[in-house]
């Protein structure tokens, strides 16, 4: 029983240097896990963006297209109804 007590101060100390450790590494995790989510949302506003161009740059193709090209686009077969 004598061992067992002894061991038993030395695991308090141990614990008390990790918890020290523990909360020190907590502050740099919780400071990576902020970082982390500004990175996502900064990639999710770029995708936003990047979806929005895309978006803007089809609507004015779509202006631009002669009337040839719709109607090549047009699945009517035109020769039907000359």
């Amino acid at each position: 029983m004598k061992k067992q007590q002894k061991h038993q101060p030395k695991k308090e100390k141990q614990d008390e240097k990790l918890t020290l450790g523990d909360s020190l590494n907590q502050d740099i995790l919780l400071k990576l896990k902020q970082a982390q989510q500004q990175l996502k949302q900064e990639e999710e506003q770029q995708k936003l963006q990047e979806e929005e161009r895309k978006r803007k740059e089809r609507r004015q193709k779509e202006k631009n297209k002669s009337f040839e090209e719709l109607l090549n686009e047009n699945p009517m077969d035109w020769k039907k109804f000359k």
